[in-house]
């Protein structure tokens, strides 16, 4: 590269050099990021050649630069010539996967398990094999934990001579002397395990899961816990007692919460792992643990499983181990002094009224509900009111109605506005499952005081609230009902209180039809287009524009072009634009539809507007298409017209 002045064909490298060198760390990783392009301009050989061995060279920057770089060149297959050359790549992502930063190793590894499908076999065992094995011999722990990561994408395709040192690397790994590296195994060991033949499962992967498990870091122990599915999907059932249990009791007691927390956590996947009989056996005694576990932090995830658990048990006496082993447990921990505990049962606890049915959920599980339902948290209430679907559907809603109306209406006034929000979304479903009469006595008044919450988020979701109501009422239930509480706040001596009507209005105005808007909604929205505040005068432009599709052509001409031809003249800036943007679409709305195709014909090809690449009003080239004469009017400042009678002329043909 040293020859590069008098080679014209050679400045995007020096480019690349300059820019890599420059003490400007955005400029250094924008070079990074064009590599692609670089390599594109000195083609495959000279990449091979020249880039890559001066990116070899130069890995000590930064640690964005160097994630940039690890990423590129995970795409560069075809950059250096193909799959025949892809080795070429391996050098440079080697030092990468050596640095000291933890997320350039793992973007590394991963661009080197990329590269690694790319390889012929003969291939993989001549230069991507020995890669591994440098690694997971080197001196530094940062090379051995990226090796970890690497045994099982090149294990399928290697001889049984490498295979065997590879599961010797491997064996070595698991007993380093670094908690670090024997982590990095553990975390990869169920992944190793898959691309191995049973025997070696067996006489390999077994000890190493059981070492790991009894490792003395427990961030180690809880990541073989992780493996533990693995292996356990990949063994016989009759080895599972033996091979696999023992270990899992062992985890399940563990004297680390963590670990026992990544039991808990993984309960449902291992009960599927190990079948009926062991679940039965096993784990049933185990889970119980864990929901009596003294750290709240399993108890809570335990919990989170207990909908899931339950519905995997055996059928044949599912009925019996809920109700003799779970149920105890549950009901302990409904008056959990941990809110969080209480939080993860709430969100699951409903779902077991559809695997007991109704006789057991109404004698069992209905006390519970209805605790959970006064409980002091929030969130516990509040989940458990997300899920009454499940019960709705076993029992009805209507044995918790009178318990859920105080938990209601105490989440609707929370302090929080989250929760707030959170109830509202969950109105609609309420709603329908406790029928239109329950509503309107006890809840309609709630849905209309979120309409003058002082967080706009809650008036924005109550409004949407509304129209979904509506949809599931009917419009005669939202004249009656909404439609005059929603009108009364026009008056709201509040301007956002007023605009929140608009708002409402402009949601509504579909669901409700045609007659109700047009009588009710329009003299309202028109009335308030003289209100003193200008947010509120565009806004009432807005929703005309909005309501417009829904009003008949009469009402538009007599009711709406009145208005808004005044706020198009109004004196603040903002009412005159929505003003004229709402008269543009009212135009083209109150169109015929033969207008409407001549109105087409004056496009090009491209969309755009024949019309306006004219000057001025006599250059128009369609002078019969009222569109276009009015588009030509409007930059001479003459007003649009609302009446619209057609030219004698021809239609232009499209």
């Amino acid at each position: 590269m040293a020859g590069a002045d008098g080679d014209d064909s050679l400045y995007p490298i020096a480019v690349l050099i300059d820019e890599l060198r420059n003490e400007d760390v955005q400029l250094r990783l924008n070079s990074i990021k064009k590599l692609s392009t670089i390599a594109l301009a000195l083609g495959v050989e000279r990449t091979r050649t020249e880039l890559l061995p001066f990116l070899t060279d130069t890995i000590y920057d930064e640690d964005e630069v160097l994630l940039a770089l690890a990423e590129q060149l995970g795409n560069f297959t075809m950059l250096v010539g193909g799959p025949e050359y892809v080795h070429c790549l391996l050098p440079p992502l080697e030092s990468l996967a050596t640095v000291e930063e933890t997320v350039v190793r793992d973007k590394a590894v991963e661009s080197l398990r990329k590269i690694s499908q790319e390889h012929s076999p003969v291939d993989l065992e001549v230069h991507f094999e020995p890669l591994v094995k440098r690694l997971a011999s080197g001196d530094w722990f940062t090379s051995r934990t990226s090796a970890c990561g690497l045994f099982s994408v090149c294990y399928p395709r290697v001889s049984s001579t490498v295979k065997a040192e590879i599961r010797q690397h491997f064996r070595t790994l698991c007993s380093d002397d670094t908690p670090m590296v024997r982590r990095a195994a553990a975390s990869k060991l169920g992944e190793f395990a898959k691309v191995l033949e049973l025997e070696y499962v067996k006489t390999d992967i077994i000890p190493l899961f059981t070492a790991l498990a009894s490792d003395e870091q427990d961030s180690v122990r809880l990541l073989a816990v992780e493996a533990c599915v693995s292996i356990a999907t990949l063994l016989p059932q009759e080895d599972l007692e033996t091979l696999v249990m023992p270990t899992l009791r062992q985890a399940a007691e563990d004297k680390s919460w963590r670990v026992r927390y990544m039991v808990a956590d993984k309960f449902s996947e291992l009960q599927k792992a190990v079948g009926p009989e062991i679940t039965k056996n096993d784990l049933v005694p185990a889970f119980q643990n864990l929901l009596k576990d003294c750290e709240a932090e399993v108890r809570a995830a335990a919990a989170n499983k207990v909908k899931e658990f339950c519905e995997n048990l055996p059928e044949d006496n599912r009925e019996q181990i809920i109700m003799s082993h779970i149920l105890p447990c549950v009901k302990e921990l409904v008056s959990d002094t941990n809110q969080h505990v209480k939080s993860a049962l709430a969100s699951v606890i409903m779902g077991l009224s559809t695997i007991l049915g109704k006789d057991n959920t109404i004698e069992h599980l209905l006390p519970l509900f209805l605790t959970q339902l006064k409980d002091e948290c929030p969130e516990v209430r509040l989940n458990i009111i997300s899920n009454l679907d499940c019960v709705n559907e076993v029992i009805g809603i209507r044995q918790l109605s009178q318990s859920l109306l105080p938990a209601i209406v105490e989440l609707a006034e929370d302090a929080k506005w989250r929760v707030r929000l959170a109830i509202i979304e969950y109105m609609p479903l309420l709603a329908g499952q406790l029928g239109v009469e329950f509503f309107d006595e006890k809840l309609n008044t709630l849905c209309m005081a979120w309409l003058i919450d002082h967080v706009y988020a809650i008036r924005e979701a109550a409004t949407s609230n509304l129209t979904k109501l509506v949809e599931k009422f009917g419009a005669e239930w939202a004249q009656n009902t909404i439609v005059p509480k929603v009108l009364g706040m026009a008056n709201d001596p509040n301007y956002l209180h007023r605009m929140t009507t608009l708002f409402c209005i402009n949601a509504l105005s579909e669901a409700c039809g045609q007659e109700i808007t047009t009588k009710q909604m329009l003299p309202v929205v028109l009335k308030m287009s003289n209100d003193q505040v200008a947010n509120v005068r565009f806004n009432v432009a807005k929703s005309l524009q909005k309501i417009g599709p829904v009003l008949d052509s009469n009402a538009l001409q007599t009711e709406v072009k009145p208005v808004l031809e005044k706020l198009a003249s109004d004196s603040d800036m903002d009412v005159k634009y929505f003003a004229q943007e709402a008269i543009s679409d009212l135009v083209w709305l109150a169109a015929p539809k033969e207008m409407k195709v001549r109105m087409l014909a004056c496009f090009d090809l491209r969309g755009a507007c024949r019309a306006e690449q004219d000057q001025t009003p006599d250059t128009c080239p369609h002078p019969d298409c009222c569109w276009h004469v009015e588009r030509c009017r409007t930059r001479a400042g003459l007003s649009l017209p609302w009446s619209f009678e057609l030219p004698q002329s021809s239609t232009p043909a499209l």
